[in-house]
């Protein structure tokens, strides 16, 4: 198993809670362990984007989905980059953008061109607020000009910036642990499906004051 995993969350709605410390119960089985090891096991530079628009991605993930720096830490551009390597992505596209790995690429530079244009910096070097000012109005579709063309801004702010990146995180365990997932049901599955119950192999909620109680739980779940 990869040196590098999720730490437990030891804030937040299912407090103290860690899923890889399921890896060698019953609640996984191998094929589970191997697509969680592929994923914490994933390069961290480019692989099919540039050097410089995998800088300029990571900034754009960073503003999407802030993110501590830790052993919880979840590389968001690189799974990005992973998905464009493979051809992963929902089987369709808007016939007003190129395939993903053309339209990522364009729209990074664009975005880049922009940055250098209005701030006479690259868009990972800005200050936090103009890289906010930018996203919001590549949202609203403001951002114009000829590095455009092929990539409309709001549309591929909606097709891609958004669904790209938090798809990328909710990928990740340090995301499952945050949101009290376990993984994949099989084999163990479920036992009490009444209105609130919860097995013991299921994360704990923390209900106001007692946030102590849940994160004891969770610590036990397995």
């Amino acid at each position: 198993m990869p040196d590098r995993q999720p730490d437990p969350v030891e804030e937040g709605r299912f407090p103290g809670y860690d899923v890889l410390r399921k890896r060698s119960s019953m609640s996984w089985n191998d094929r589970t362990r191997e697509v969680v090891d592929r994923r914490l096991a994933v390069e961290r530079g480019p692989r099919t984007l540039s050097a410089d628009a995998f800088r300029c991605l990571e900034a754009v993930c960073a503003q999407i989905v802030p993110q501590n720096q830790g052993p919880s830490f979840a590389p968001l551009a690189a799974y990005v980059d992973e998905g464009l390597t493979l051809g992963l992505g929902p089987g369709y596209r808007n016939a007003e953008l190129p395939e993903a790995p053309e339209a990522w690429a364009k729209a990074l530079a664009a975005l880049d061109a922009t940055a250098q244009r209005e701030h006479d910096a690259v868009f990972a070097a800005l200050d936090d607020a103009q890289q906010k000012s930018l996203l919001q109005r590549m949202q609203k579709g403001e951002l114009s000009g000829p590095e455009w063309t092929d990539v409309p801004p709001k549309l591929f702010f909606s097709q891609h910036v958004l669904t790209d990146i938090v798809a990328a995180w909710a990928a990740h365990p340090s995301a499952w642990s945050r949101i009290g997932f376990g993984g994949p049901a099989s084999p163990r599955g479920y036992v009490r499906m009444g209105f609130g119950m919860r097995d013991s192999w299921e994360a704990a909620e923390a209900h106001p004051g007692q946030e102590a109680k849940a994160a004891r739980e969770n610590r036990r779940v397995r």
